[in-house]
């Protein structure tokens, strides 16, 4: 029975199969699916109006009245969707019958508000979302449309697990409450640049004395090189040589 809370969604009976056929049909403006069965392993292969079927989504309806051809309304919900990579659209939809009054396991996006208020992120820290989807179990009608979670109170370096969310009303989380993570917030350390050391380190290289010599007290080594003995004594030994004979 439909429910005028809920989103309908009318769709024609497919009997096109294969690639081939899924790609002329998406360039005629449809979407391809298939409803499966609540329980009984049947499939109908359909299609639908891109423009009906993003309608019927925007509703906020975790389940949809379908109607196939001219059969009765049927209770499902979202399966799988393939998007294309690019352009970010529906391009594939697997729908599945269920019944409203038996609980169904599921998965349900994570959103997260209140970022820019939170403490950590207002000193300087980086807010990491790193569970986008949970996994559910409710009632069909009792799925969300997404699970909100405030993140206004975090400090710098605080970790949220999924203990510390409440469960939605006839939700069960069947995440591990404090092994999932929810949200982290990081907060950047300070870098030393390396060209800094770097460049000590070469001062201290030329500085250096080469090994077996010594610098007299009171002079210095020219930049990039160490007086030699050989040219220091050449020297002494020319002077004396030269006065030798003029005294003979």
């Amino acid at each position: 029975m439909a429910s005028p809370q809920r989103p309908k969604l009318t769709v024609e009976e497919r009997p096109e199969r294969g690639s081939r056929a899924a790609r002329r049909l998406r360039r005629e403006g449809y979407v391809p699916g298939v409803v499966y069965g609540g329980g009984n392993g049947e499939s109908t292969p359909f299609k639908v109006g891109a423009r009906d079927l993003r309608a019927a989504l925007l509703g906020g309806s975790a389940v949809l009245d379908l109607k196939v051809g001219d059969g009765n309304e049927l209770p499902v919900i979202v399966k799988d969707q393939q998007h294309h990579p690019v352009r970010g659209e529906i391009v594939h939809l697997d729908l599945l019958q269920v019944r409203l009054d038996e609980k169904i396991q599921s998965t349900v996006a994570v959103e997260l508000e209140g970022i820019e208020e939170a403490p950590g992120a207002k000193e300087g820290g980086v807010l990491e979302h790193v569970t986008r989807e949970l996994n559910i179990e409710a009632l069909p009608t009792d799925i969300p449309e997404r699970v909100l979670v405030d993140v206004s109170g975090m400090e710098a370096a605080a970790t949220m697990h999924l203990s510390e969310i409440a469960e939605p009303p006839g939700v069960t989380f069947l995440d591990d409450p404090e092994e999932t993570i929810i949200a982290t917030i990081t907060v950047p350390t300070e870098i030393v640049e390396p060209e800094i050391e770097e460049e000590t380190e070469l001062v201290g290289e030329e500085g250096e004395v080469p090994e077996g010599e010594e610098v007299p007290e009171g002079e210095e080594a020219p930049e990039g090189e160490a007086p030699a003995e050989g040219e220091a004594g050449g020297e002494s030994e020319g002077g004396g040589e030269s006065q030798g004979g003029g005294g003979s």
